[in-house]
């Protein structure tokens, strides 16, 4: 382990912010000037630095395009109501990384790298930050396996990485979804838990059929019965049914999502009751059609609140009424949007300086 952490900065010649329009972004397709990247070898991480944003060179024998070894994260900083920058939860995502890395048999990261790395990145590119409402600089730490061998072990050597984008609102209106009765996303016992590459991939094709049938999004049930709801595409799901928030407890198969932790907590501090348990189709679409159902939304870093207006169960389309101001998920977003900008009280301290 590294414990003073001498990180090389080679700052680019030519920034790219001048070029770019905050205001009109597509989410993901543009990125700040710099990166981190550190090297794992010889059991031990080796030689931080930061340098300009590039293209980078691998093995064709690469063992993570090959075999999957790689894992992520994503976290945003803000803009702060005092002109300074935060990240938030950050120690959360360093957490949640190194648990991906011990399922995909990857080496943990030093908090002390991780966070250095992080906050010299951002210090560095802070002008990269978006002061717009409703904008955040997203952040994309991850880590892939680098031998150049092709045998499926696991590899000796690794790449650290962290890469900034500037981004907008993720969704700009309510979702269509429909449950996934078919496909699985993820099996008790796998790695449906951890950030993992080829969670992503696999999803792929079951979504882009719900699209072309007009959904934005899945909602994922179980490997098994096919009945129980474990995520909305690549978020957590809640749903507030009779006045008490419900979401699909954890497991080995639900990515323990940071932005879902911090909603129930929201919820808890406000007095609301908060189950985390199984939550079926068919308990879902009971109290849709009683009229019990008076919210359902995704949540997840890149969205934060992605509210939910029309759910597809067997072929048939039904509407969620429509929310109004006062609604949890309205609320919820507002009360997040203040803690991270600076203008409420950090009660959970949540918010680290940059």
């Amino acid at each position: 382990m590294i414990d003073i952490l001498p990180i090389r900065i080679q700052r680019t010649t030519a920034s790219r912010l001048a070029e770019v329009d905050l205001d009109h972004i597509e989410f993901g397709k543009v990125f700040s000037d710099h990166m981190f990247a550190v090297e794992y070898r010889d059991g031990e991480w080796q030689e931080p630095q930061i340098v300009p944003y590039g293209d980078m060179a691998v093995s064709p024998a690469n063992s993570a395009l090959h075999y999957g070894q790689a894992i992520f994260e994503g976290m945003k900083a803000y803009q702060q109501a005092d002109g300074g920058v935060a990240l938030f939860r950050p120690l959360d995502n360093w957490a949640r990384l190194n648990a991906s890395a011990e399922r995909m048999c990857m080496p943990a990261i030093p908090e002390e790298l991780f966070m250095q790395g992080l906050k010299e990145l951002i210090r560095l590119d802070a002008k990269w930050v978006p002061a717009k409402e409703g904008s955040s600089l997203y952040i994309r730490p991850f880590m892939f396996a680098t031998d150049g061998f092709i045998g499926v072990r696991p590899s000796d050597t690794y790449r650290f990485m962290i890469f900034t984008c500037p981004v907008n609102a993720y969704y700009n209106k309510p979702l269509r979804v429909r449950f996934e009765q078919k496909y699985v996303r993820s099996a008790e016992g796998g790695a449906g838990f951890a950030k993992a590459a080829g969670n992503y991939g696999g999803a792929m094709m079951p979504s882009k059929l719900a699209q072309d049938e007009g959904y934005h999004q899945l909602l994922w049930t179980d490997a098994s019965e096919h009945q129980y709801v474990e995520e909305s595409g690549t978020m957590n799901a809640i749903f507030v049914i009779d006045g008490r928030v419900v979401t699909p407890a954890l497991s080995t198969s639900i990515l323990d999502g940071i932005t879902r932790r911090s909603v129930l907590q929201l919820a808890r501090d406000w007095g609301m009751p908060v189950e985390e348990r199984k939550v079926s189709s068919l308990e879902i679409m009971d109290a849709l059609t009683k009229g019990k159902l008076h919210e359902a939304f995704g949540v997840g870093t890149a969205a934060t609140i992605a509210p939910i207006a029309t759910i597809g169960f067997e072929g048939h389309d039904y509407d969620l009424p429509t929310v109004g101001p006062d609604a949890f998920s309205k609320r919820v977003s507002a009360a997040l949007e203040a803690i991270r900008s600076g203008e409420a009280t950090d009660s959970h301290s949540w918010m680290v300086k940059v």
